[in-house]
């Protein structure tokens, strides 16, 4: 058997390329004896070197939807996406008017329509469980919970992107 001098890998002693690392075989050479033993040492190391080698992948935001919108429907349609969070019910219906046919828009409107039907759904089961005291005082710390995220994807408009909401992304319904 031949050592590579490239990997350090045992190759057959009739093979001409390295199976390991593809390196191409001398015809001639010592087939292990002591004078490859320092040659042995460097192409172990060489391989350690590379075994260990990371490369930094920036991290990719599953709930980052901004690259699928095209900029100048973005800039042109920033606006009523704002006002889908900002007016509520009202909002949501002016932007579904002035900018149906916004892929960008569409997107911020079906996410302020998941804030008015949670907030909606909180407030019927605070009515329907008013007696309780305890789930009016929930539904009430949650309207306001979702009244902060809302608060937070107007600012997330304010600068162009199109990331699902806190809270409104763990609901799948208006996919």
């Amino acid at each position: 058997m031949k050592i590579c001098k490239q990997c350090g890998a045992e190759v057959a002693d009739n093979a001409s390329f390295c199976a390991k690392c593809g390196a191409k075989m001398e015809a001639t050479g010592n087939a292990g004896g002591a004078g490859n033993t320092g040659n042995m040492r460097n192409a172990g190391a060489n391989m350690n070197q590379g075994q260990y080698q990371q490369y930094y992948q920036a991290p990719v935001d599953p709930y980052d939807h901004t690259a699928e919108f095209d900029q100048k429907d973005i800039s042109d349609n920033k606006v009523f996406a704002m006002i889908a969070y900002l007016i509520g019910t009202m909002g949501i219906i002016i932007a579904l008017l002035a900018s149906h046919k916004s892929p960008y828009a569409m997107f911020h409107v079906r996410q302020a329509l998941k804030f008015t039907v949670l907030m909606t759904l909180t407030g019927i089961v605070a009515l329907i469980l008013v007696w309780t005291f305890i789930v009016p005082i929930a539904a009430g710390l949650f309207i306001l919970v979702l009244f902060v995220c809302r608060i937070i994807a107007f600012f997330s408009i304010c600068g162009g992107k199109a990331k699902e909401p806190y809270i409104i992304r763990n609901f799948n319904f208006l996919r």
